[in-house]
């Protein structure tokens, strides 16, 4: 069991909100916009990838706080701050294909596609934004045991 560090889990909140704030830039673009800025495609590529970087740190965190096994890979990082009660299970399983995505940037498996860059802003922006609040709540609550 690790202890609790509410000062790291805000370091990594704060970092994520500060990437999802300069990801605005990007959401609003029309892939053909998005794609006349080689720059700009990898900075929101990269943003995203310490973003979701920076979610799954908390979950592993917040798991290992509480005891429970740490999951075997990111997706189900996700999966495992759900059933912990740390995030909702709903945004849980909206959150754990991230974790592809990410992977899928850190490595390049396959050419990234564009479209799917965008969306995954687009989605980031809602759904991180969630992750963010949760997160925030389940630390606002006392835990006993």
């Amino acid at each position: 069991m690790t202890e609790l560090d509410r000062a790291l889990v805000r370091r990594k909140l704060a970092a994520i909100v500060r990437n999802l704030g300069d990801l605005a830039a990007i959401e609003g673009l029309t892939l053909q916009e998005y794609r006349r800025d080689r720059f700009r495609q990898k900075g929101a590529e990269r943003l995203l990838q310490e973003a979701i970087e920076a979610a799954v740190d908390v979950n592993l965190h917040l798991i290992r706080a509480k005891g429970e096994g740490t999951p075997p890979d990111y997706y189900e990082s996700f999966l495992a701050a759900g059933r912990a009660g740390v995030i909702p299970d709903d945004l849980a399983r909206q959150l754990a294909p991230s974790a592809g995505l990410r992977n899928r940037l850190v490595h390049e498996y396959d050419a990234i596609n564009d479209a799917i860059v965008l969306t995954a802003v687009r989605d980031a922006r809602r759904q991180l934004v969630a992750f963010v609040a949760a997160i925030e709540q389940y630390l606002g609550e006392p835990r006993t045991g």
